[in-house]
């Protein structure tokens, strides 16, 4: 599915330059449901968006579903990424004049998918994430964790192979980060689509069957993840 080659991002800081990533060799089998982890700095983010087409290495090669990315003109590379990737970030990125339903077709628009279908794909999506009765409701009228549920319906739209999450329950309370930990291993489960998730919550990662440790832009460890499952309850129930 994903394959890196001795991938490599140096960023240039004043006179100083950062090896943000540093010779990185790495393969991620379809279907995986993976996770992560690093102190700040560690290469986390860059990786992701490497991996993600949003930026380009310094050196090396990364490989989606046996394609050479790296080589590609910046037409091709936003082909790749919007019908093949699909992107959870922290911040939900939810247009707040539009409701859910038009924020979730958003990537059908840039596809041009014909109204009719881009309104019967985003609501597929929202049922999919149990929000199917808050369509017509805007980003103010939900909650934090619902916001989320609608940026992971959004990415999940335009069916991609392989979905990127970057601190996706970071600004999650426990229960909201169970929930939609919960909510991305039955995606995983029930589609086969690949999850990468980037987070700094060790109670995040426990929930993933790999576990990626990244310091100083390489790989410090790479070991199977406990796979537990969410036990989501709110606080003060019993």
């Amino acid at each position: 599915m994903i394959e890196s080659r001795g991938l490599t991002k140096i960023y240039q800081v004043g006179g100083t330059k950062i090896r943000a990533v540093d010779g990185l060799d790495l393969k991620i089998a379809k279907g995986e449901f993976l996770s992560i982890m690093g102190p700040s700095g560690s290469g986390k983010t860059t990786l992701l968006h490497l991996i993600g087409c949003l930026d380009t290495p310094t050196s090396g090669s990364i490989f989606i579903e046996g394609n050479e990315t790296t080589s590609l003109p910046p037409s091709a590379l936003t082909r790749i990424r919007r019908e093949k990737i699909g992107f959870v970030f922290q911040e939900f990125n939810l247009l707040p004049v539009l409701n859910a339903r038009e924020n979730v077709e958003l990537p059908l628009r840039y596809l041009k998918v014909p109204s009719r279908e881009r309104r019967r794909r985003a609501m597929e999506a929202l049922e999919k994430v149990g929000l199917g009765g808050r369509a017509d409701n805007r980003p103010s009228q939900l909650s934090g964790g619902e916001q989320q549920r609608v940026a992971i319906a959004r990415a999940l739209v335009t069916n991609p192979a392989l979905v990127l999450a970057d601190e996706p329950t970071g600004e999650l309370d426990t229960y909201n980060t169970c929930l939609i930990i919960e909510l991305m291993r039955d995606l995983n489960r029930e589609t086969g689509q690949t999850f990468a998730i980037v987070t700094h919550d060790p109670m995040v990662a426990e929930y993933t069957r790999r576990i990626i440790s990244l310091r100083d832009g390489k790989i410090a460890s790479d070991a199977p993840g406990p796979s537990r499952e969410p036990l989501c309850e709110e606080e003060g129930a019993t």
